[in-house]
């Protein structure tokens, strides 16, 4: 592996870094980057670019779903820098 792919975001990644930023009740993190294979922000090697978050916890009671949001955005923005081209977030309650 070169440094390059170490520096490309993994699901087990993300997931190591929600749980130590928001200590999340449920957690799961899906790459779905091989069904954007071709589409733009693809690396070309169907996986480390799109990824599903389904996240709930304390740390999003009472804020607006556009807080939420900016809760995982901020956790993860390390991931956003080295290649993660989109992110959907499913907080669940």
């Amino acid at each position: 592996m070169s440094d390059h792919d170490s520096a490309i975001p993994t699901a087990d990644a993300l997931r190591t870094c929600l749980e130590k930023a928001l200590a999340p009740e449920s957690l799961e993190v899906v790459d779905e980057s091989e069904a954007h294979a071709g589409h733009a922000g693809s690396n070309g090697l169907g996986y480390g670019t799109h990824f599903r978050v389904r996240i709930g916890g304390k740390a999003f009671e009472g804020k607006t779903r556009v807080a939420q949001h900016r809760l995982v955005y901020d956790a993860l923005q390390k991931f956003t820098d080295a290649g993660l081209h989109a992110l959907a977030i499913e907080v669940q309650r």
